[in-house]
């Protein structure tokens, strides 16, 4: 069961997803590589990704581990808190062209099942 608690944390990774896609919107891998600005805020919205899924991982266990590859968004999460140099920004932009959409999706189902927050 969703708690109004775990959907907070599903609207902030859902907002967070939404930024992203938004900022991206026309853009190219060529452009990203070369918009430090852009990637600052693609990297906070990954911030809150993570974050906010750490919280559902916290709050309900069984929940977290119908999300798809959380173990690595979190582990991604830490890497651009505290390994920010070993952000490989094409990587990033992979991730944002492939994986993203379906998460965003599967967030939206979940959201589906809970009450407002």
């Amino acid at each position: 069961m969703i708690t109004a608690q775990i959907a907070r944390y599903l609207w902030d990774a859902r907002t967070a997803i939404d930024d992203i896609l938004q900022f991206t919107t026309g853009k190219n891998r060529d452009d990203y590589l070369a918009d430090r600005l852009l990637q600052a805020a693609v990297e906070r919205e990954f911030q809150i990704i993570g974050e906010a899924f750490a919280g559902v991982r916290r709050l309900d266990p069984t929940v977290a581990a119908g999300i798809p590859d959380l173990p690595r968004i979190i582990a991604f999460r830490n890497v651009v808190v505290h390994a920010y140099s070993a952000i490989d920004d094409g990587l990033v932009w992979q991730i944002i062209e492939t994986k993203l959409p379906d998460l965003r999706a599967h967030v939206e189902r979940l959201l589906g099942t809970a009450p407002p927050p």
